[in-house]
């Protein structure tokens, strides 16, 4: 593999390091860890290493004289075609062509394996996301951390962690009456009598809420006029959440995403956490009163000022039961904890890391990913996307749209904390110009010579047919260093929680191929052609791969 390649280098480097300290006489200690990367440009080899500019002042030599001793130690190795001392002591490798077929071979050895690592050691992570109040459909904002949460709980997995993705239902506090109340004064309206009910000033606004009081009136007929408004309104409030609930558990569902658990925050108050919570904090001595209210010294962890766990009225906030959850998080086992969530909520991420820390665990365990907005286009004009004036376009329209694959390629294109232009036709187009499209293509263009293959009775080649004397052409080698670069892409996907690397890998792997494919008649009688079959193949299992990290579909035929 590609993998074993690097570690040869390294090994190499570290043992001739290790050789000039013995002759040297250094603190063998001292001497730097040995790390490769990928070179900005092609012409500068296949890996480099800064090593040289390291390790000079243990060594004492200059680091371009430090890197041009190594390079006499390195360049016999049957590794190595040639390599090179660039700038003030950058080392610059290009691998001899045999890594070709080391390559190709490991891809196809390894099949829907191919790019795992063991990042994650197979601790437990939980990546809690979406977690919209059941207030609404979900719109394309939510769409957005669907996709983005969903991902990195599978690149995660991936690459060796062992994954629980959670939504954290928020169906208790003061949105939950207002939807209720809102419910229930629908339901009055239609039934004539919507001046016992007045509409609240923070209700929901949307066709909705009258799709909910219809189907409430179906059921229950004019039963709940005959009580008061404060007696039945939990029941509205119950009815109207649960209706909402299941709608957003089925638009999850239909986009892919499943939740190994669904939270209620209610269990918070009912299993006594948020007072156990408290109490925690007030053990540690992380707690005082003032004005009636009791207040979490978050200032002694870098917040900007202390804040309210419970008012002055004994009624918690909002924060109190986020620090209870975030509490039975870690009490549940997790190793580590990453929360989803809209970019609107980063300044509450320095008290939620203090808590953690006022709870006895580490914040470097707790990890945020923010997801900026989404400008949905339509004919080059926003659409708003406000959930109580009901001016909103949900998910499930998108996904209706432009179809699932579509959707959730289209959420992860930029860094989650950057926005994002969603162009509704551009996804639509069944062109070069649709990114999705484009690697979709790439897979069904794959399939389709193997398909080719077997209806021309060709016998498939077996992996002894490789030979990577056949496979030196220039687009040929772009596409095998394409695929070696996965299991490394992989690991800085879930080392840095980035989807969008993956969709860019794939998207670069898709023109590398197209290129191959536009350059070289593959099917034609030639001695070259088992060998860019097996090509063919290595590169389809690591575009699938890729895609099934995405959780977005390969077809064989477009």
């Amino acid at each position: 593999m590609m993998a074993d390649v690097t570690a040869i280098l390294i090994d190499l480097i570290t043992q001739s390091l290790t050789e000039m300290g013995k002759e040297r006489g250094v603190n063998l200690d001292d001497l730097p860890e040995v790390h490769l990367e990928r070179p900005k440009r092609e012409d500068q080899g296949d890996w480099a290493t800064n090593v040289a500019m390291q390790a000079c002042k243990v060594l004492g030599q200059k680091p371009r004289d430090l890197a041009l001793d190594l390079v006499e130690r390195l360049k016999s190795d049957i590794h190595i075609k040639s390599v090179e001392v660039a700038g003030p002591g950058f080392i610059n490798f290009f691998l001899a062509d045999q890594w070709i077929g080391s390559v190709v071979s490991s891809v196809l050895k390894a099949g829907d394996n191919y790019g795992r690592c063991d990042l994650g050691k197979g601790r437990k992570v939980q990546v809690e996301f979406v977690s919209a109040n059941p207030t609404g459909p979900l719109h394309v904002g939510h769409g957005r951390g669907a996709a983005v949460g969903d991902i990195i709980g599978n690149i995660l997995s991936f690459a060796g962690w062992s994954v629980q993705k959670e939504y954290y239902v928020n169906d208790a506090g003061l949105q939950m009456s207002n939807l209720g109340k809102s419910t229930q004064s629908r339901y009055f309206e239609l039934l004539g009598r919507g001046s016992e009910a007045p509409f609240p000033d923070d209700g929901y606004k949307g066709d909705y809420i009258y799709d909910l009081a219809r189907a409430l009136i179906e059921k229950e007929g004019e039963s709940l006029l005959d009580r008061s408004l404060e007696d039945s309104l939990p029941f509205f409030t119950e009815y109207s959440c649960g209706v909402i609930l299941e709608g957003i558990k089925k638009d999850l569902n239909r986009f892919g995403v499943k939740f190994d658990r669904w939270f209620s925050e209610k269990t918070l108050y009912t299993d006594k956490l948020v007072q156990n919570a408290v109490s925690t904090l007030n053990d540690r001595g992380y707690t005082y009163e003032d004005g009636g209210a009791i207040w979490f010294r978050s200032t002694d962890f870098g917040d900007d000022k202390d804040r309210v766990l419970f008012r002055s009225n004994g009624v918690p906030t909002y924060f109190a039961s986020d620090v209870a959850y975030h509490k039975n998080k870690f009490d549940r086992g997790f190793d580590r904890v990453i929360d989803v969530w809209g970019a609107d909520h980063h300044g509450y991420v320095p008290r939620m890391r203090a808590a953690i820390e006022a709870l006895g665990k580490s914040s470097d365990d707790f990890t945020v990913a923010l997801i900026q907005f989404v400008n949905l286009l339509r004919d080059g004009d926003q659409v708003s996307m406000s959930t109580r004036s009901g001016q909103f376009v949900t998910l499930s329209d998108v996904i209706d749209e432009v179809g699932i694959d579509a959707t959730r390629y289209y959420f992860v294109m930029r860094r989650s904390d950057s926005h994002l232009d969603f162009d509704l036709e551009l996804a639509k187009r069944e062109s070069s110009d649709n990114p999705v499209f484009y690697v979709q293509y790439a897979n069904a263009r794959m399939s389709s010579i193997i398909r080719t293959l077997e209806e021309r009775g060709i016998d498939f080649p077996d992996e002894g047919d490789l030979n990577e004397e056949h496979l030196n052409s220039p687009e040929e080698k772009k596409l095998v260093t394409r695929l070696s670069m996965f299991p490394e892409e992989v690991e800085k996907a879930a080392s840095e929680l980035a989807p969008h690397r993956i969709v860019n890998y794939l998207h670069d792997l898709a023109g590398d191929f197209h290129s191959f494919y536009n350059a070289h008649r593959v099917l034609d009688e030639d001695p070259r052609r088992a060998s860019r079959i097996l090509l063919i193949k290595a590169s389809r299992i690591v575009l699938s791969n890729g895609l099934r990290i995405l959780g977005i579909s390969a077809p064989d035929r477009m």
